[in-house]
């Protein structure tokens, strides 16, 4: 398998999942793997994407289980939050799991550079220190960025990347964007005692999710107190005197904020890493063009993950690294099956999401059924809160198969991973009716619906 000609056998490019499961499952074949990380590593999931967000949302949510409490019987005299303290543990958490991805390569043999690389051929890199390394083949894995737009005074704005170490809790947020992160953060900030006002330039929020339980969220957003400006962008960004921000709008009134967070969307991280000069075929958003195998236009370079810009998932990247790791050095040629994968929105309250929505299912199936469970969660009927959950179910007529589940209430996620697996194996409604409901639980309407 080792080629003496190289310095390695695969050298990877950025230790974010897809990358650092790539290195690991490619050294348990025997190859001799570099990876070289010019921030943390981990990638966005771990140091500055899912984990500390997930975090966050945790936190937020006991602001409305201190309310609740009362009716159960706790007597909780004095509610006081305290950014920094929980601020400070997200990011201590943040430090022991970039410890223990660094272990993990470690006791692969994987060769750590912590370092920017640059590709200078099919097979050479050189590093930041100007050492030039070559491999036989070459993963690329740096992920993606924030996009921003040019608009005058960016530079007051935060981005995802930024928002975990906030000096203090702002009173007054301005969240641009209309997808999942943008929904997750608004949560974290309203429940966290913040006032947020959604910006979005168009009137859809979530695109791809089922809208009846997109209209769901937004209903129950506006309810709780968070402000949305639809049909809206921003002419400019303003620092005021004492230290807040006037953004300057278009299509609604000018909002007065403390912070402004823009999260619409995410490019790949592809500028100067030397890939166009070698030929390598890239999108116009700077994405690297992979056939099934992940190679791209120069047949020693590959990639996975945020830098394809296909499915932005950290379980997507993880699979297509493991998949790439096997068929090129585990003789066991595989792919990622890219249907049904699920997903989740950790807005307040969060989303579940697999298969086809209803109106995806229409055009692809033509006749179907849709079946729906609104209610009100036992929980929140003690203690005295008037917020519903919505579960969904698709289903194809002609064959009867649940093509799709969607869901918006308290841990729609944990419920939908166990309903993505019935939809992933092609199960019918007629099975779901026939499963004995767990009771009581908001997952047993899954199976009651008629």
């Amino acid at each position: 398998m080792t080629d003496p000609t190289y310095d390695y056998d695969l050298f990877v490019v950025g230790a974010g999942s897809g990358g650092v499961r790539a290195a690991r499952i490619a050294a348990g074949h025997g190859a001799r793997v570099a990876v070289a990380e010019e921030h943390r590593v981990g990638g966005t999931c771990v140091i500055r994407g899912c984990v500390p967000k997930k975090l966050l949302v945790y936190g937020a949510h006991f602001a409305e289980d201190l309310d609740d409490a009362a009716m159960f019987g706790w007597d909780i005299p004095q509610r006081r939050f305290d950014w920094p303290v929980l601020r400070d543990n997200v990011l201590a958490e943040v430090g022991r799991l970039e410890g223990l991805y660094g272990q993990t390569l470690a006791n692969h043999d994987v060769t750590v550079f912590k370092s920017r690389a640059v590709l200078t051929g099919p097979n050479a890199l050189r590093l930041d220190d100007g050492r030039t390394v070559t491999a036989g083949k070459i993963l690329l894995a740096p992920g993606a960025r924030p996009a921003l737009p040019e608009v005058p005074g960016i530079e007051h704005a935060l981005t995802s990347n930024e928002v975990f170490h906030l000096e203090r809790m702002p009173k007054r947020v301005v969240i641009a964007g209309g997808g999942y992160i943008a929904n997750e953060f608004a949560g974290v900030f309203h429940q966290l005692g913040a006032h947020v006002t959604i910006v979005n330039r168009s009137d859809t929020i979530l695109r791809g999710y089922d809208e009846q339980i997109v209209d769901r969220l937004v209903k129950t957003s506006l309810a709780k107190g968070i402000d949305f400006r639809f049909n809206a962008g921003f002419d400019a960004i303003e620092r005021q005197d004492d230290g807040s921000i006037l953004c300057r709008m278009k299509g609604c009134d000018d909002i007065h904020a403390d912070e402004v967070l823009f999260a619409i969307g995410r490019m790949p991280n592809t500028e100067g890493l030397g890939l166009e000069e070698l030929g390598v075929k890239l999108t116009e958003r700077g994405a690297v063009v992979v056939d099934d195998q992940y190679r791209s236009s120069v047949p020693s370079i590959f990639a996975v993950g945020d830098v394809t810009d296909r499915i932005q998932l950290t379980p997507v990247a993880i699979r297509e690294g493991h998949a790439f790791a096997d068929t090129q050095f585990g003789d066991k040629p595989c792919t990622v099956d890219y249907q049904c994968i699920p997903s989740a929105v950790f807005s307040h309250p969060p989303i579940g999401s697999v298969g086809l929505t209803e109106g995806q299912a229409k055009n692809k199936l033509g006749v179907i059924r849709t079946y729906t469970s609104d209610f009100r969660p036992m929980k929140y009927v003690l203690a005295g809160r008037n917020e519903r959950a919505l579960y969904k179910i698709v289903v194809d007529e002609g064959s009867d198969k649940v093509v799709g589940v969607h869901m918006i209430g308290p841990d729609a996620p944990e419920v939908l991973q166990a309903a993505a697996i019935a939809v992933k194996a092609g199960l019918t409604k007629a099975d779901f009716d026939a499963t004995v409901a767990l009771h009581p639980t908001m997952a047993e309407e899954l199976v009651l619906m008629r």
